[in-house]
C-alpha cells in the first residue's frame, strides 16, 4: 500500500515512456535472445494522468513485469510480448484509442483500471473485434453483457459485497453476541454502478444467509448529504454498516459518523477508501478497527499460493522492488495476476491452437482450468459463461482485511488467506 505522495512519486517512475514499451529481441528484459518472430503486440489502456495516475500506474507496472517475466522465459511460442500503453482520460476517447492499439497490431487490450473507463473501453474492442482483458475493475457490468471477448481475472463487485455479507453473518455476529437472525446490518452507498453493485450483491447474500439489511442508504456521489444520511444510519440501529463507496466519500463518511459520535459494532468498506493508505494516515486512530472488502493485498498469506505460484509471485515481488521500493501493492498485484493469467496461461494455449488473434485467444481463455490458489495473487482461473457474468473468473480471490494500527493492516478472512486475526470488534471509536 501506498500514500498520495509516494504513488506520486512511482508514477513519475513508470510514466517515463507513455506510449509504447521500447523493449527490443535481445534485450535482458525479452530473456536475451532474439526469435527473429514478430512480438505479439498487447495493449494497455489506463488513466496514467490525472488525479488517479498513481494507482493506476502500480498496475501498469504489475502489467508490464508480467510481460518481462514471460519474456525472461522465451515469450509465447518464441514471440516475445510487446506492451503498447495509452494514456486515456476521458471516456469519449475510448474508441479512438482503441481503435489506435487496433492499427498498432494489438489483438488483445488490457485496463482500464477504473470501472467507467472500463466499460468504454470495453464496448470499443466490442466493436473493433478485440478482445478486452480487465486488470483491475470491478463494476458487475463489465461482465454483465454477454460480450463474448471480455474477461475479468479479478474479483467483482458482487464478489466484493458478498464477502462483505457473508462476513459479517459469519464472523461478526458472534463477536457481537448476536444470533445472525438478529443480525442488524445497514448499507450505505453511493449511486453508481460500482457502488450499486457491491450493495446489491450484499443485500442478496444477507438473505440468503436469513438477515434482511435493516436498510439500505443511497447517496449522491458528487454532492452526499452526510447529515441526511448520518439521521437514516442512526435510525437503522445498525450493529454492522457494510459501506459501498469511492475514495473521498468513503474517508468522508467515516468522518460524519465520527462527528455525530455514532457508533457500531463494525464497519465494512469495499476497494476503495477503506483500502488506500490514506485512511489511516488522514484518520489515525479513527481507522483502526475499520474492516475492508478488497482484491488481495502484499499481506496476504503467500502459503495459500500453490508452489509454482508461490515462486512467481516472489519473482514478482523481486522485480517489483527492483522499479520502487517496498512490497508489491494491491493495484501492482491485480495487474501483474491478470496479465500473468493472459501472458503465461492463455496466449501459450491459443498459440497451441494455431493463431493468436482475439477468436482463438477468446476460445482459448474459456478452456482454461485452473485450481485456487494456482495464481500468484491467491485465485484460480475458470470464465463463467453464464451471459449474466459471460468472462468473469469464477475463481477469483478476494478477502476481507482490518486496519489494526494506523499503519497496520492484517488479512483476516478467509482462513486460507488470512496472516492474522479478527480484532476491535466492536468499533472502538
Amino acid at each position: 500500500m501506498r500514500s498520495r505522495v509516494a504513488v506520486a512519486g512511482l508514477a513519475v517512475t513508470i510514466a517515463i515512456a507513455s506510449c509504447t514499451s521500447t523493449a527490443h529481441p535481445g534485450d535482458p528484459a525479452n530473456g536475451g535472445r532474439a526469435s527473429g518472430l514478430p512480438p505479439i503486440r498487447v495493449g494497455v489502456v489506463l488513466p496514467l494522468s490525472g488525479g488517479t495516475a498513481g494507482l493506476a500506474g502500480q498496475e501498469r507496472l504489475g502489467i508490464e513485469v508480467a510481460a518481462d517475466l514471460v519474456n525472461a522465459d522465451g515469450g509465447v511460442a518464441g514471440r516475445r510480448i510487446q506492451v503498447v500503453v495509452r494514456d486515456i482520460a476521458d471516456r469519449a476517447d475510448a474508441q479512438a484509442t482503441v481503435d489506435s492499439l487496433g492499427a498498432a497490431g494489438a489483438a488483445v487490450v488490457v485496463g482500464a483500471y477504473e470501472s467507467s473507463l472500463s466499460m468504454d473501453v470495453s464496448t470499443a474492442t466490442d466493436r473493433a473485434g478485440l478482445v478486452y482483458w480487465e486488470s483491475g475493475a470491478v463494476a458487475d457490468q463489465l461482465t454483465g453483457r454477454g460480450l463474448p471477448l471480455v474477461f475479468r481475472v479479478g474479483a467483482d463487485g458482487a464478489q466484493l459485497g458478498a464477502n462483505s455479507a457473508s462476513f459479517a453473518v459469519q464472523e461478526l455476529a458472534p463477536r457481537l453476541g448476536r444470533p445472525a437472525a438478529e443480525l442488524r446490518v445497514t448499507i450505505v452507498s453511493a449511486t453508481d454502478p460500482y457502488a450499486d453493485s457491491v450493495a446489491d450483491s450484499a443485500a442478496r447474500t444477507l438473505l440468503a444467509r436469513g438477515v434482511r439489511a435493516a436498510a439500505r442508504i443511497p447517496y449522491d456521489l458528487m454532492r452526499p448529504d452526510w447529515p441526511t444520511v448520518i439521521t437514516a444510519l442512526i435510525a437503522s440501529r445498525a450493529d454492522v454498516v457494510i459501506l459501498a463507496s469511492h475514495i473521498t466519500d468513503g474517508e468522508a463518511f467515516r468522518r460524519a459518523m465520527l462527528a455525530a459520535r455514532v457508533r457500531v459494532g463494525a464497519l465494512i468498506g469495499s476497494t476503495m477508501a477503506q483500502c488506500i493508505p490514506d485512511f489511516g494516515n488522514d484518520l489515525g486512530a479513527d481507522a483502526i478497527g475499520v474492516f475492508a472488502s478488497d482484491r488481495p493485498p502484499s499481506f496476504f498469506n503467500p502459503a495459500a499460493l500453490r508452489p509454482d505460484a508461490r515462486a512467481v509471485y516472489d519473482r514478482f515481488a523481486s522485480a517489483w522492488r527492483e522499479h520502487t521500493p517496498g512490497d508489491p501493492t494491491e493495484e501492482g498485484i491485480s495487474g501483474f495476476a491478470a496479465a500473468w493469467a493472459l501472458f503465461h496461461e492463455v496466449l501459450p494455449a491459443s498459440a497451441r491452437l494455431g493463431s493468436v488473434d482475439p477468436d482463438t485467444i477468446s476460445r482459448a481463455a474459456r478452456g482454461i482450468d485452473l485450481p485456487d490458489g494456482a495464481l500468484p495473487n491467491g485465485a484460480g482461473l475458470h470464465f463463467s459463461s453464464d451471459p449474466a457474468r459471460l468472462g468473469q473468473n469464477e475463481r477469483s480471490a478476494a478477502v476481507i482485511w482490518q486496519w489494526q494500527g494506523v499503519r497496520k493492516s492484517v488479512t483476516v478472512w478467509p482462513a486460507e488467506l488470512a496472516s492474522g486475526t479478527i480484532g476491535f470488534v466492536p468499533l472502538p471509536r
